[in-house]
């Protein structure tokens, strides 16, 4: 879902965000090539509007980089342990970076086998979903993508989190157009938007979350739990979705799961441990897979005719993307500070000079 922007917000070129970012990591000690995907990853995400999980944030992951719980040059093992499937080890390395690796390893899969499935064990938190299921859904691929994380949504009936936020992506070809991509966390909201509206001191939406009593709050900085997608009357669906994606990218690849898992903002010191699961199918390989494409694009024009002119899901993030290319990504004020001091932190120079006003 794309984020209203922030009062007091400057917008800044991506390129200039990205190389600065690049060069960032660089400093820490990833490998050039990495820190440039993980750069380029953010700001991607950030130009899809998607400012909860895009170059905001940066500064975490590069205080975790430097603490050691993600580490910057992991030994990553991918082990292929059947015809359409394998698992990737993460070695405790940055998410987007093993997650691109295990997602290049699906479509290889699919196109070899028809299917592909991969399974990341012992990695961390791997941004957007969108950022692994686009490419190979671009590349003519039918991609299915899931990840999980620490308790921030409480399970329907509950009050106190116990599981991730644990988001779906699924993207599909469609015919002279971006694939069709929906990518949604299991919770109204992901949890990345609380913390962004505790440090800029902004209001949560209403029936988003619970305080520590289990009361609706609106209030950032009291928010303990979020409530599941279909609100505290229909969470039983947001609820099941997060329990299967947790099953799936948690006890399926040997990793923790809802309650066991690492807390990603205050346990820093401590590996995350997380997963995340790939399934790429070959739609040459099923009855309607020659025409898929350009029925989707039937149906998008069908759906565009429609009272309202509904939208496929991920065309609002395309629009928001062109719009960016052009104005820059908004770098709120407390985001800008954060990058200030890491910067002087680094050695960095070359700041967006837009930062320095």
């Amino acid at each position: 879902m794309i984020q209203p922007v922030i009062e007091g917000s400057v917008f800044v070129p991506h390129e200039s965000v990205a190389a600065w970012a690049s060069r960032c990591l660089e400093k820490i000690g990833m490998p050039p090539a990495d820190a440039r995907q993980l750069a380029d990853a953010l700001v991607q995400t950030s130009l899809w509007g998607i400012d909860s999980h895009g170059i905001a944030r940066l500064p975490h992951y590069m205080e975790r980089l430097s603490r050691g719980s993600i580490k910057v040059k992991p030994a990553i093992v991918t082990r292929e342990t059947g015809p359409a499937t394998a698992q990737v080890h993460g070695d405790q390395g940055q998410g987007m970076i093993v997650a691109y690796r295990a997602a290049e390893l699906a479509a290889e899969l699919a196109r070899r086998s028809g299917a592909g499935v991969v399974g990341v064990s012992d990695s961390s938190h791997c941004g957007a979903m969108a950022l692994y299921t686009r490419p190979a859904a671009r590349a003519g691929l039918i991609a299915i993508g899931f990840t999980h994380s620490d308790s921030m949504a409480a399970p329907h009936g509950g009050k106190r989190a116990f599981f991730g936020t644990n988001p779906i992506s699924i993207a599909i070809p469609r015919a002279g157009h971006e694939p069709v991509c929906l990518d949604m966390a299991t919770t109204s909201i992901a949890f990345n938007r609380v913390i962004n509206a505790r440090r800029d001191g902004r209001p949560l939406p209403l029936d988003v979350a619970y305080d520590a009593e289990g009361n609706h709050t609106t209030d950032a900085n009291r928010a303990r739990a979020l409530i599941p997608l279909g609100g505290a009357e229909y969470g039983h669906k947001g609820y099941g979705l997060a329990l299967m994606i947790d099953l799936l990218c948690g006890p399926l690849n040997g990793n923790p799961w809802g309650s066991t898992i690492s807390n990603m903002f205050t346990a820093l010191d401590e590996p995350r441990r997380l997963g995340a699961f790939f399934l790429m199918l070959d739609p040459l390989r099923f009855a309607g897979g020659e025409s898929l494409a350009a029925t989707v694009e039937t149906i998008a024009r069908a759906l565009s005719g429609e009272p309202g002119s509904p939208l496929m899901p991920g065309d609002p993030e395309l629009r928001e993307e062109e719009a960016r290319r052009v104005k820059g990504i908004p770098i709120e004020p407390g985001l800008a500070a954060q990058m200030q001091d890491w910067a002087a932190r680094l050695g960095v120079e070359n700041l967006p000079v837009t930062l320095k006003t």
